[in-house]
């Protein structure tokens, strides 16, 4: 585990980044040039180790972060630090893409139709407007709706 001081060091190698002392010895590191209301990048870093970083809803980081966004630093290495740290200045300058639905329809031979929708993340697919599946990729969505029988229409 690194200490308090070497990731200092590490984080403070981002230029980028702006130190403002907290409470209890804690720092934060802001990012004053985030396109959104989000500026702190490393949040509560305390002189034990602990410390967050705000990664948003990056997929790469969907199984450590929490709802709020944040990941726990505490045991991780000059090179992961300094990736999640890249990542998270990345991530807050950045536009957000406007994605446009993609909807298809997709028939049985007897006629059936199924809509295959990509909804925030998600390939799902409809019958009549009711759900019946969801997928994580679209090759998975469209696997399962070969295997049912269907087409994609013209």
């Amino acid at each position: 585990m690194l200490t308090f001081e070497q990731k200092q060091v590490i984080i403070e190698s981002f230029p980028q980044l702006t130190k403002k002392e907290i409470s209890l010895k804690r720092v934060n590191y802001h990012f004053e040039g985030s396109l959104y209301e989000k500026s702190i990048v490393v949040e509560k870093l305390h002189p034990n180790g602990n410390g967050f970083v705000f990664v948003g809803d990056l997929l790469k980081y969907e199984t450590e972060a929490g709802d709020n966004g944040l990941v726990n630093i505490r045991d991780y290495s000059e090179e992961a630090l300094r990736e999640i740290v890249r990542d998270s200045i990345n991530y807050l300058s950045e536009e957000e893409e406007e994605i446009l639905p993609i909807v298809e329809t997709w028939t049985s031979r007897e006629g059936t139709k199924l809509e295959l929708e990509f909804n925030d993340r998600s390939w799902n697919i409809y019958h009549q407007g009711n759900l019946e599946e969801s997928f994580g990729t679209r090759e998975d969505a469209i696997a399962y709706l070969r295997e049912e029988g269907f087409r994609l229409s013209k």
